[in-house]
Protein backbone atom coordinates (compact mmCIF):
# COMPACT_ATOMS: atom_id res chain seq x y z
CA UNK A 1 0.00 0.00 0.00
CA UNK A 2 1.16 3.46 -0.78
CA UNK A 3 1.44 5.59 2.35
CA UNK A 4 -1.20 8.24 2.80
CA UNK A 5 0.13 11.64 1.90
CA UNK A 6 -1.62 14.83 2.59
CA UNK A 7 -0.15 17.77 0.80
CA UNK A 8 -1.34 21.27 1.36
CA UNK A 9 -4.80 22.03 0.17
CA UNK A 10 -4.64 22.04 -3.55
CA UNK A 11 -4.63 25.68 -4.05
CA UNK A 12 -3.56 23.73 -6.91
CA UNK A 13 -0.69 21.55 -6.40
CA UNK A 14 2.50 21.54 -8.12
CA UNK A 15 2.24 18.09 -9.61
CA UNK A 16 1.91 15.45 -6.96
CA UNK A 17 5.24 14.67 -5.45
CA UNK A 18 4.73 11.06 -6.39
CA UNK A 19 2.16 11.54 -9.13
CA UNK A 20 4.13 10.95 -12.30
CA UNK A 21 6.53 8.53 -10.69
CA UNK A 22 3.73 6.49 -9.19
CA UNK A 23 1.88 6.25 -12.46
CA UNK A 24 5.06 5.14 -14.13
CA UNK A 25 5.42 2.30 -11.63
CA UNK A 26 1.80 1.28 -11.72
CA UNK A 27 1.44 1.36 -15.44
CA UNK A 28 4.90 1.00 -16.87
CA UNK A 29 3.55 -1.57 -19.27
CA UNK A 30 1.04 0.87 -20.64
CA UNK A 31 1.97 3.07 -23.57
CA UNK A 32 -0.84 5.54 -24.10
CA UNK A 33 -1.95 6.62 -27.49
CA UNK A 34 -3.94 9.65 -28.34
CA UNK A 35 -4.74 12.30 -30.86
CA UNK A 36 -4.93 15.66 -29.16
CA UNK A 37 -2.37 18.34 -28.44
CA UNK A 38 -1.57 17.80 -24.81
CA UNK A 39 1.22 15.45 -24.11
CA UNK A 40 1.35 12.77 -26.68
CA UNK A 41 -0.31 12.79 -29.95
CA UNK A 42 0.37 12.91 -33.61
CA UNK A 43 -1.33 15.87 -35.23
CA UNK A 44 -4.19 14.57 -37.28
CA UNK A 45 -5.72 16.39 -40.24
CA UNK A 46 -8.95 18.27 -39.76
CA UNK A 47 -11.88 16.60 -41.43
CA UNK A 48 -15.13 18.33 -42.26
CA UNK A 49 -14.38 21.03 -39.73
CA UNK A 50 -14.63 18.61 -36.84
CA UNK A 51 -12.05 17.24 -34.51
CA UNK A 52 -10.15 18.39 -31.49
CA UNK A 53 -6.53 18.51 -32.60
CA UNK A 54 -5.19 21.76 -34.00
CA UNK A 55 -1.43 21.56 -34.26
CA UNK A 56 -1.36 25.32 -34.76
CA UNK A 57 -3.59 26.13 -32.47
CA UNK A 58 -10.90 21.94 2.80
CA UNK A 59 -13.05 25.13 2.78
CA UNK A 60 -11.85 28.39 1.41
CA UNK A 61 -12.39 31.78 2.91
CA UNK A 62 -15.64 32.15 1.01
CA UNK A 63 -17.04 28.90 2.39
CA UNK A 64 -16.60 26.78 -0.71
CA UNK A 65 -14.61 23.61 -1.07
CA UNK A 66 -10.89 24.08 -1.40
CA UNK A 67 -8.96 21.71 -3.57
CA UNK A 68 -7.51 18.80 -1.68
CA UNK A 69 -5.09 16.29 -3.16
CA UNK A 70 -6.74 12.89 -2.75
CA UNK A 71 -4.91 10.10 -0.98
CA UNK A 72 -3.05 8.18 -3.61
CA UNK A 73 -4.77 4.81 -4.12
CA UNK A 74 -3.10 1.48 -4.54
CA UNK A 75 -2.95 -0.27 -7.88
CA UNK A 76 -6.34 -1.35 -9.12
CA UNK A 77 -8.22 0.67 -6.54
CA UNK A 78 -10.69 3.42 -7.29
CA UNK A 79 -10.25 7.00 -6.18
CA UNK A 80 -12.70 8.16 -3.54
CA UNK A 81 -15.70 9.92 -5.02
CA UNK A 82 -15.55 13.67 -4.60
CA UNK A 83 -18.46 14.50 -2.35
CA UNK A 84 -20.73 17.49 -2.77
CA UNK A 85 -20.97 20.08 -5.51
CA UNK A 86 -18.12 22.41 -6.35
CA UNK A 87 -19.07 26.02 -5.80
CA UNK A 88 -17.89 29.10 -7.62
CA UNK A 89 -18.57 32.19 -5.58
CA UNK A 90 -19.17 35.83 -6.35
CA UNK A 91 -18.66 37.96 -9.40
CA UNK A 92 -15.43 39.25 -10.83
CA UNK A 93 -14.19 42.34 -8.99
CA UNK A 94 -13.50 45.48 -10.96
CA UNK A 95 -9.77 45.68 -11.51
CA UNK A 96 -7.33 47.33 -13.82
CA UNK A 97 -5.29 45.34 -16.26
CA UNK A 98 -7.95 42.77 -17.06
CA UNK A 99 -7.28 41.08 -20.42
CA UNK A 100 -9.45 41.85 -23.42
CA UNK A 101 -11.24 38.62 -24.35
CA UNK A 102 -12.87 38.33 -27.78
CA UNK A 103 -14.22 34.79 -27.27
CA UNK A 104 -17.96 34.27 -26.80
CA UNK A 105 -17.56 33.35 -23.14
CA UNK A 106 -14.82 33.08 -20.55
CA UNK A 107 -14.18 32.82 -16.84
CA UNK A 108 -11.13 32.84 -14.58
CA UNK A 109 -11.26 31.39 -11.05
CA UNK A 110 -8.69 30.70 -8.37
CA UNK A 111 -8.19 27.47 -6.47
CA UNK A 112 -11.02 28.30 -4.07
CA UNK A 113 -13.50 29.01 -6.82
CA UNK A 114 -13.39 32.77 -6.45
CA UNK A 115 -14.16 34.53 -9.71
CA UNK A 116 -11.38 36.80 -10.98
CA UNK A 117 -12.75 37.51 -14.45
CA UNK A 118 -15.87 36.60 -16.38
CA UNK A 119 -17.58 37.24 -19.69
CA UNK A 120 -20.94 35.62 -20.51
CA UNK A 121 -19.96 32.93 -18.03
CA UNK A 122 -23.49 31.51 -17.82
CA UNK A 123 -24.23 31.38 -21.54
CA UNK A 124 -25.09 27.86 -22.66
CA UNK A 125 -22.72 26.92 -25.46
CA UNK A 126 -21.31 23.81 -27.16
CA UNK A 127 -18.00 22.90 -25.59
CA UNK A 128 -16.58 20.21 -27.90
CA UNK A 129 -13.93 17.92 -26.40
CA UNK A 130 -13.44 19.91 -23.21
CA UNK A 131 -16.18 17.64 -21.83
CA UNK A 132 -13.74 14.74 -22.06
CA UNK A 133 -12.47 15.94 -18.69
CA UNK A 134 -15.68 14.47 -17.30
CA UNK A 135 -14.97 11.23 -19.15
CA UNK A 136 -11.53 11.20 -17.55
CA UNK A 137 -12.94 11.73 -14.07
CA UNK A 138 -15.44 8.89 -14.45
CA UNK A 139 -12.82 6.49 -15.81
CA UNK A 140 -10.30 7.37 -13.09
CA UNK A 141 -12.91 7.01 -10.35
CA UNK A 142 -13.84 3.56 -11.64
CA UNK A 143 -10.32 2.34 -10.81
CA UNK A 144 -8.49 -0.70 -12.21
CA UNK A 145 -6.51 1.33 -14.76
CA UNK A 146 -4.36 -1.71 -15.47
CA UNK A 147 -7.40 -3.58 -16.83
CA UNK A 148 -7.20 -4.82 -20.42
CA UNK A 149 -9.94 -3.61 -22.77
CA UNK A 150 -10.79 -5.29 -26.05
CA UNK A 151 -12.02 -2.96 -28.78
CA UNK A 152 -15.38 -3.81 -30.39
CA UNK A 153 -16.75 -2.60 -33.69
CA UNK A 154 -19.13 0.00 -32.23
CA UNK A 155 -16.17 1.70 -30.53
CA UNK A 156 -14.82 2.63 -33.95
CA UNK A 157 -17.96 4.47 -35.06
CA UNK A 158 -16.45 7.89 -34.51
CA UNK A 159 -14.97 10.65 -36.62
CA UNK A 160 -12.91 12.52 -37.38
CA UNK A 161 -10.26 12.60 -34.67
CA UNK A 162 -9.48 8.96 -34.14
CA UNK A 163 -6.54 6.81 -33.17
CA UNK A 164 -7.58 4.14 -35.64
CA UNK A 165 -8.41 1.38 -33.16
CA UNK A 166 -9.60 -1.88 -34.72
CA UNK A 167 -12.05 -4.46 -33.38
CA UNK A 168 -10.29 -7.21 -31.45
CA UNK A 169 -7.30 -5.07 -30.45
CA UNK A 170 -6.45 -5.04 -26.75
CA UNK A 171 -5.14 -2.08 -24.74
CA UNK A 172 -4.90 -1.24 -21.07
CA UNK A 173 -7.42 1.19 -19.66
CA UNK A 174 -4.54 3.43 -18.60
CA UNK A 175 -3.15 3.62 -22.14
CA UNK A 176 -6.53 4.64 -23.51
CA UNK A 177 -7.24 6.99 -20.61
CA UNK A 178 -4.04 8.91 -21.10
CA UNK A 179 -4.36 9.04 -24.87
CA UNK A 180 -7.89 10.43 -24.85
CA UNK A 181 -6.98 13.25 -22.48
CA UNK A 182 -3.80 14.13 -24.36
CA UNK A 183 -4.93 13.80 -27.95
CA UNK A 184 -8.72 13.54 -27.71
CA UNK A 185 -9.29 10.54 -29.97
CA UNK A 186 -13.03 9.99 -30.34
CA UNK A 187 -12.79 6.25 -30.94
CA UNK A 188 -10.90 5.93 -27.65
CA UNK A 189 -13.58 7.99 -25.89
CA UNK A 190 -16.25 5.57 -27.14
CA UNK A 191 -14.16 2.57 -26.09
CA UNK A 192 -13.71 3.87 -22.56
CA UNK A 193 -17.36 4.89 -22.30
CA UNK A 194 -18.61 1.48 -23.37
CA UNK A 195 -16.19 -0.29 -21.03
CA UNK A 196 -17.26 1.93 -18.13
CA UNK A 197 -21.03 1.68 -18.47
CA UNK A 198 -21.79 -1.07 -20.97
CA UNK A 199 -22.87 1.27 -23.76
CA UNK A 200 -22.45 4.82 -24.97
CA UNK A 201 -26.02 5.66 -23.97
CA UNK A 202 -25.55 4.34 -20.44
CA UNK A 203 -22.31 6.27 -20.12
CA UNK A 204 -24.02 9.51 -21.16
CA UNK A 205 -26.53 8.99 -18.36
CA UNK A 206 -23.65 8.55 -15.92
CA UNK A 207 -21.95 11.66 -17.30
CA UNK A 208 -25.01 13.79 -16.67
CA UNK A 209 -25.47 12.34 -13.19
CA UNK A 210 -21.81 13.02 -12.28
CA UNK A 211 -22.07 16.54 -13.69
CA UNK A 212 -24.98 17.25 -11.33
CA UNK A 213 -23.00 15.86 -8.40
CA UNK A 214 -20.20 18.28 -9.24
CA UNK A 215 -22.65 21.18 -9.31
CA UNK A 216 -22.70 21.51 -13.10
CA UNK A 217 -26.39 22.39 -13.25
CA UNK A 218 -26.22 24.25 -16.58
CA UNK A 219 -24.74 21.36 -18.54
CA UNK A 220 -26.20 18.54 -20.60
CA UNK A 221 -24.32 15.93 -22.58
CA UNK A 222 -25.42 13.55 -25.35
CA UNK A 223 -22.19 11.68 -26.05
CA UNK A 224 -18.80 10.87 -24.58
CA UNK A 225 -16.70 12.84 -27.05
CA UNK A 226 -18.14 16.32 -27.61
CA UNK A 227 -19.06 16.02 -31.27
CA UNK A 228 -22.36 17.69 -32.29
CA UNK A 229 -24.28 14.46 -32.86
CA UNK A 230 -26.61 13.64 -31.18
CA UNK A 231 -27.50 17.34 -30.93
CA UNK A 232 -28.42 19.25 -27.81
CA UNK A 233 -25.17 19.29 -25.84
CA UNK A 234 -24.25 22.40 -23.91
CA UNK A 235 -22.41 23.71 -20.92
CA UNK A 236 -21.21 27.06 -19.62
CA UNK A 237 -17.84 28.59 -18.83
CA UNK A 238 -18.80 28.57 -15.15
CA UNK A 239 -19.70 24.88 -15.19
CA UNK A 240 -16.50 24.01 -17.04
CA UNK A 241 -14.51 25.88 -14.40
CA UNK A 242 -16.10 23.52 -11.87
CA UNK A 243 -15.11 20.60 -14.08
CA UNK A 244 -11.57 21.97 -14.26
CA UNK A 245 -11.39 22.18 -10.47
CA UNK A 246 -12.64 18.60 -10.17
CA UNK A 247 -10.05 17.49 -12.73
CA UNK A 248 -7.20 19.03 -10.76
CA UNK A 249 -8.36 17.25 -7.62
CA UNK A 250 -7.98 13.91 -9.39
CA UNK A 251 -4.28 12.94 -9.52
CA UNK A 252 -4.70 10.70 -12.56
CA UNK A 253 -6.59 13.27 -14.63
CA UNK A 254 -4.23 16.01 -13.51
CA UNK A 255 -1.15 14.01 -14.51
CA UNK A 256 -2.55 12.99 -17.88
CA UNK A 257 -3.72 16.45 -18.94
CA UNK A 258 -0.36 17.91 -17.95
CA UNK A 259 1.59 15.45 -20.11
CA UNK A 260 3.19 17.10 -23.12
CA UNK A 261 4.33 14.08 -25.13
CA UNK A 262 3.28 10.46 -24.92
CA UNK A 263 4.33 7.38 -26.97
CA UNK A 264 1.27 5.28 -27.76
CA UNK A 265 1.89 1.76 -29.02
CA UNK A 266 -0.76 0.41 -31.36
CA UNK A 267 -1.62 -3.27 -31.27
CA UNK A 268 0.40 -3.82 -34.46
CA UNK A 269 3.53 -2.54 -32.71
CA UNK A 270 3.57 0.89 -34.33
CA UNK A 271 4.34 3.69 -31.90
CA UNK A 272 2.63 7.03 -32.35
CA UNK A 273 4.04 9.99 -30.54
CA UNK A 274 1.12 11.98 -29.22
CA UNK A 275 1.54 15.69 -28.63
CA UNK A 276 -0.78 17.53 -26.30
CA UNK A 277 -3.24 19.73 -28.16
CA UNK A 278 -2.93 22.43 -25.49
CA UNK A 279 -0.54 25.00 -26.91
CA UNK A 280 -0.51 26.99 -23.66
CA UNK A 281 0.97 23.94 -21.94
CA UNK A 282 3.74 23.97 -24.53
CA UNK A 283 4.62 27.66 -24.38
CA UNK A 284 3.71 28.86 -20.86
CA UNK A 285 5.76 27.04 -18.16
CA UNK A 286 3.31 27.64 -15.25
CA UNK A 287 0.53 25.90 -17.23
CA UNK A 288 -0.42 22.49 -15.81
CA UNK A 289 -3.25 21.38 -18.18
CA UNK A 290 -6.14 20.82 -19.00
CA UNK A 291 -8.21 20.22 -22.18
CA UNK A 292 -8.84 21.64 -25.64
CA UNK A 293 -11.91 21.28 -27.85
CA UNK A 294 -13.01 22.15 -31.36
CA UNK A 295 -15.99 21.71 -33.65
CA UNK A 296 -17.49 24.10 -36.18
CA UNK A 297 -20.38 24.74 -33.81
CA UNK A 298 -18.26 25.26 -30.69
CA UNK A 299 -15.29 27.03 -32.21
CA UNK A 300 -12.01 26.77 -30.33
CA UNK A 301 -12.46 25.97 -26.65
CA UNK A 302 -9.92 25.56 -23.88
CA UNK A 303 -10.02 24.78 -20.18
CA UNK A 304 -6.56 25.58 -18.86
CA UNK A 305 -4.87 25.71 -15.47
CA UNK A 306 -1.65 27.17 -14.11
CA UNK A 307 0.21 27.31 -10.82
CA UNK A 308 2.87 29.76 -9.66
CA UNK A 309 4.02 31.11 -6.30
CA UNK A 310 1.65 28.81 -4.43
CA UNK A 311 -1.42 29.99 -6.34
CA UNK A 312 -3.51 28.08 -8.86
CA UNK A 313 -5.99 29.47 -11.37
CA UNK A 314 -8.28 27.96 -13.98
CA UNK A 315 -9.32 29.72 -17.17
CA UNK A 316 -12.13 28.70 -19.50
CA UNK A 317 -12.45 30.18 -22.98
CA UNK A 318 -15.33 29.16 -25.27
CA UNK A 319 -16.21 30.09 -28.83
CA UNK A 320 -12.84 31.42 -29.86
CA UNK A 321 -10.64 31.05 -32.92
CA UNK A 322 -7.17 29.69 -33.49
CA UNK A 323 -4.62 30.80 -32.31
CA UNK A 324 -6.61 33.39 -30.33
CA UNK A 325 -7.89 30.77 -27.90
CA UNK A 326 -4.35 30.05 -26.71
CA UNK A 327 -3.32 33.70 -26.59
CA UNK A 328 -6.36 34.74 -24.57
CA UNK A 329 -6.19 31.69 -22.28
CA UNK A 330 -2.58 32.47 -21.44
CA UNK A 331 -3.47 36.12 -20.87
CA UNK A 332 -6.13 35.09 -18.37
CA UNK A 333 -3.76 32.73 -16.56
CA UNK A 334 -1.09 35.42 -16.37
CA UNK A 335 -3.60 37.92 -15.04
CA UNK A 336 -4.82 35.51 -12.39
CA UNK A 337 -1.31 34.68 -11.26
CA UNK A 338 -0.19 38.31 -11.32
CA UNK A 339 2.53 37.61 -13.88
Amino acid sequence: MIPVRRLLSLAFPAPLITGAALLGVLFSLAACRSTEQASVSVPSPALSGFGDPDPSAGTGSSGQQSLQIPVQPGEGSALPLQQGPIEIAGTAPAASGQPNISAKAAILVDGYGRVLFEKNADARLPTASTQKLLLGILVAESGDLGKQITVVESDTWAEPTVMGLKPGEVYTKHELFKAVLIRSCNDIARTLARDHSGSEAAFVANMNQRARQLGMNDSYFTNSNGLPSPPGQYSTARDLAKLGMASLRNPYVREATGTKVYPFRLANGTVRTLYNTNQVLKHFPPCTGLKTGFTNAAGRCLVSSATANGKTVIAVVLGSTSPTVSVESEALLRYGLGL
